[in-house]
């Protein structure tokens, strides 16, 4: 992803300043920070808090995608919010993927009431993904939550239970990223996916989102981004 980020940044006319990876992490300091005017974090889930904070400390906007550390949200909105920082967090930074959340949330809306109905998600990525379910896998069905009052929880793994959601996630060869979201029945089923054919969706609208970052305050997401 950092590959990739970097790629379409500067076709786009940017300049990368600061890159950061294991290899020098002692390079990672509030003033070689304040020489960029936005941070683009895909990281590990272990790393990422500290990371946010350091962006907040150094006065700089930060865009992340890492996925696995969302226990955490809270404490670092308030942090951001207490240092007047600016954090652009997605699962997804896709464009068709963002579209897909909404396409997601007005199924759900409309099979509130189809209790005939078993609703199943799936997530299949790399076998390099290291989270489980993924970070896509999990807002969706936040936003299926949010419109069936049944669903009390997710699970990830199938489930029988009519108050949990169940999440199946495979890995699997050098798969980008697919997700299927199944509404099942004794006579017929319904099916809406958002497959990725590779990783330049994600960094493009990555790169769109620390555009939009720069001289901006606050919380914001792909739903600012959009217009949504």
């Amino acid at each position: 992803m950092g590959k990739e980020i970097e790629k379409i940044a500067l076709d786009r006319g940017h300049e990368i300043v600061l890159k950061i990876d294991i290899t020098n992490p002692e390079d990672l300091t509030i003033a070689n920070m304040q020489k960029a005017d936005v941070a683009v974090e895909f990281t590990m889930p272990v790393s990422a808090v500290a990371n946010y904070k350091l962006c907040f400390e150094a006065g700089i906007p930060v865009v992340s995608g890492t996925t696995g550390w969302l226990k955490h949200l809270p404490e670092v909105h308030q942090l951001c919010q207490t240092l007047n920082g600016t954090f652009f967090y997605a699962s997804n930074f896709s464009l068709g993927v963002n579209i897909f959340f909404v396409l997601n949330k007005k199924l759900a809306e409309l099979m509130a009431t189809r209790s005939e109905y078993t609703i199943e998600i799936k997530e299949i990525h790399h076998t390099q993904k290291l989270d489980s379910p993924s970070g896509t896998a999990i807002t969706l069905a936040e936003g299926i939550l949010e419109n069936i009052p049944e669903k009390k929880s997710w699970v990830n793994h199938s489930t029988s239970q009519t108050s949990e959601l169940g999440i199946i996630s495979e890995r699997e060869g050098q798969v980008p990223g697919t997700h299927i979201i199944k509404f099942d029945s004794e006579v017929d089923y319904i099916e809406i996916a958002h497959c990725a054919k590779n990783r330049k969706g994600f960094a493009f609208g990555a790169v769109l989102a620390a555009e939009y970052s720069v001289g901006k305050k606050g919380i914001l997401t792909m739903n600012d981004l959009l217009n949504i």
